[in-house]
């Protein structure tokens, strides 16, 4: 088990993120380390769990590809190496359909879709920094689950520079994935207990 880096002023890099204890998962936006702990809680992985069967399905044959937590997304500000990147996130889900995006450490630059479950440690995070990160690095479609209040709240881009205003799904609707045409996610099969 590797020692933690102590911290110090001024900005992380995943250089950094690679020398703290690999018993502990952080995330790295703008430089600034953001705790990823506790684990998530039973209900989160449930829907984590049932989602990505459903994607991994649909997927099958395409020539996208999806990925789950934990698995690493690099946003580098120029051409920058993997070491120097200061803004390293985990998102519950991603689907990339540009493989050359994909490396061994996991992605380099936007994913096409991105899906972070809310957590209570880290809503606040995921509900404004990772919103606007996401936006500004043009991952194309961005859900929001709220696995409590069983709703899917979901931005898109389509070809904008801003998410345009969100749209809500409640209940026993069906929430269609835009960058997968065809799939659509059955929110009763997800919440489903």
């Amino acid at each position: 088990m590797s020692v933690p880096v102590e911290k110090r002023e001024g900005k992380y890099t995943y250089k950094d993120l690679c020398s703290w204890p690999e018993n502990e998962r952080w995330e790295l936006i703008d430089g600034e380390a953001y705790d990823m702990t506790p684990p998530p809680s039973t209900s989160h992985q449930r829907i984590l769990n049932k989602l990505s069967f459903i994607v991994q399905s649909f997927l099958e044959g395409k020539p996208c590809e999806m990925f789950f937590a934990p698995f690493g997304v690099f946003f580098p500000k120029t051409d920058e190496p993997d070491d120097e990147i200061d803004t390293v996130v985990e998102p519950d889900l991603v689907v990339i359909c540009d493989k050359n995006k994909i490396n061994k450490k996991g992605c380099r630059g936007a994913p096409d879709w991105v899906v972070e479950i809310l957590s209570p440690s880290t809503r606040r995070k995921d509900l404004i920094k990772k919103t606007t990160l996401y936006e500004t690095h043009g991952v194309k479609e961005y859900w929001v689950i709220y696995p409590d209040e069983k709703i899917i709240q979901v931005y898109e881009l389509e070809g904008k520079k801003e998410y345009d205003q969100k749209r809500l799904y409640i209940g026993l609707a069906k929430a269609p994935v835009a960058v997968l045409p065809g799939l659509e996610i059955d929110l009763q099969k997800i919440f489903q207990d």
